[in-house]
């Protein structure tokens, strides 16, 4: 006899539950508090629909924080495995020259979810919408939108984390969960701009402007990428990269000091090389012959002294290590993703959670952490395909 399989949240980790559950085992429903699904996943797209990213294995696995936690997630589904699978629904991929991965040119971010929510309806998996999951009852049921109570063998939440609250990832199960007595934690932005105090003068000159083939370290950790100057502070992947070290640095010290390399393919005795070889006036050299861009050429003198813009030592060590200090972070409604949410502590390795038997947490309501570019969704996706192949374990034991 069938199980009932309730899926709590239509975002992807909960959408690639239900493409890879057996429907032969299970009556699988997904209930989504708004009135499609996916909101977060479209959201996503707005940028360049950046499914996933094509770096090698093993290294894809050291992006995550804390590392290890996802490793037997990620194995079982790869980013190799998500194209292959795409490709099933007809949606050939392409890897950029960033090598983050996207769906061909011409298919939109809204077709990519069509073609997943038909493959889903094919497989008989049911949809429940504006159903908000509120509490458990007395008896154990799940119960949405206050009192609307529903029964099921088995219970997976996917209720993303705590940003965009638009696309109904505003994070106010949290409380529901703790008041049952499972571990969490708050959550915090990552991925999200972080505050600078710019110079009047510099700021209305260049808020907007991005900061491209940089690269960006802190306590030993480096990020590259590119940026953009905001009247708030910084934002773009290679300050996203780093999001786990700022944390820390910002909660011990209400601050943390990041260095920009704005040459990283040059070495800094070359640099200085350059530099120092010239006849040219200094602001000459650093125009037309190192490549500096206005911004940053601006950036350098107004935070250094007429000494060291004039000395090539000293102006290739600020051009190669130019520190910049953080005091805080966007909004969290305003960050790409959030840490914080259900313990690691609080699961099994298949996502059970130790205080609810059959009861499931997956995606990025977990607290767990990683950078854009394709590794959140594939986290997402490769969670949920790993409990599906658990729950089709299961069923043969019935």
């Amino acid at each position: 006899m069938k199980k009932k399989l309730a899926i709590v949240g239509g975002g992807t980790a909960g959408l690639f539950l239900a493409a890879f559950v057996k429907t032969e085992f299970y009556d699988v429903t997904i209930y989504e508090k708004k009135a499609s699904l996916g909101r977060k996943f479209l959201v996503a797209g707005d940028g360049g629909f950046n499914l996933t990213h094509a770096e090698d294995h093993p290294d894809f696995k050291l992006r995550y924080t804390p590392t290890g936690f996802l490793n037997q997630a990620l194995d079982h589904f790869t980013n190799v495995d998500f194209r292959a699978w795409l490709l099933t629904l007809d949606i050939p991929t392409f890897v950029g020259s960033s090598k983050r991965v996207f769906p061909e040119k011409g298919i939109k971010p809204i077709e990519v979810l069509k073609r997943i929510e038909t493959h889903l309806k094919e497989s008989k998996v049911q949809f429940e919408f504006n159903k908000t999951f509120t509490h458990w009852n007395e008896d154990g049921k799940l119960a949405f939108n206050q009192n609307e109570l529903i029964e099921s063998d088995f219970a997976v939440f996917a209720l993303g984390g705590g940003s965009w609250k638009v696309t109904g990832s505003d994070g106010d199960w949290l409380n529901v969960f703790k008041e049952k007595g499972i571990e969490t934690s708050p959550f915090s932005p990552s991925n999200c701009a972080y505050k600078i105090d710019w110079q009047k003068e510099f700021i209305d000159k260049h808020e907007g402007q991005p900061l491209k083939n940089l690269s960006i370290s802190i306590n030993g950790k480096t990020q590259k990428g590119e940026a953009v100057i905001t009247r708030f502070g910084i934002e773009g992947n290679a300050i996203y990269g780093l999001s786990p070290e700022i944390r820390t640095e910002l909660a011990l010290k209400n601050e943390a000091i990041v260095h920009i390399d704005f040459k990283p393919t040059l070495e800094l005795s070359v640099l200085s090389q350059k530099l120092a070889r010239s006849n040219s006036k200094t602001t000459e050299i650093l125009k037309n012959k190192i490549k500096i861009p206005k911004p940053v050429l601006d950036l350098i003198k107004s935070n250094s002294s007429k000494e060291q813009f004039l000395d090539p030592k000293s102006l290739a060590q600020l051009i190669k290590s130019f520190p910049i200090k953080l005091t805080g972070t966007a909004p969290i409604d305003e960050a790409i993703s959030t840490t914080g949410g259900i313990s690691l502590n609080a699961v099994s390795p298949s996502f059970e959670l130790m205080k609810l038997k059959n009861t499931f947490c997956i995606g990025e309501m977990l607290n767990w952490d990683a950078p854009t570019g394709g590794y959140l969704i594939q986290a997402c996706a490769s969670s949920g395909v790993y409990l599906a192949k658990h729950l089709n374990q299961l069923a043969k034991s019935y």
